[in-house]
């Protein structure tokens, strides 16, 4: 019995050790934003939406993107969704923003266009200096 709870503790601490890893983020960005107005004559609604980026994604020699997924607060019975990828890294001093603009998908026979800019990565570290991730807006 105790060479079975010896492995069975392994094997947790083992499983805790992977959920870590999975569950870290080094590189994510904050996002919010409203969507445009739709429907201007019949009914004209927009939509609110937050969320946090994915990781970064290696784009080119020198840049990246991230991932954006969301679902828009709910108005008269009806919900949007996006999914897509930033445009790549916009220098803001020693830190950096990306900027979207799109459509959302289409429901109740509309969409919304919306455009944004992610919140400044990491804004108050100094760990972005040695991230695998210094991509053009490092600083010099």
């Amino acid at each position: 019995m105790g060479s079975h709870m010896s492995n069975h503790r392994n094997c947790c601490r083992e499983r805790e050790r992977e959920c870590e890893r999975e569950n870290e983020q080094r590189h994510v960005h904050e996002v919010q934003g409203s969507v445009f107005i739709a429907e201007p004559e019949e009914e004209p609604h927009n939509h609110r939406f937050a969320t946090v980026s994915g990781e970064a994604i290696p784009c080119g020699e020198h840049d990246h993107v991230h991932e954006v997924k969301f679902r828009t607060d709910f108005f008269n019975d009806h919900f949007h969704e996006f999914c897509g990828k930033t445009g790549g890294a916009i220098r803001v001093g020693d830190r950096h923003v990306h900027f979207l603009k799109d459509f959302t998908t289409v429901v109740d026979g509309h969409r919304h266009e919306f455009r944004f800019n992610t919140f400044i990565d990491n804004p108050i570290g100094e760990e972005h200096k040695k991230s695998k991730h210094n991509y053009r807006y490092d600083m010099e």
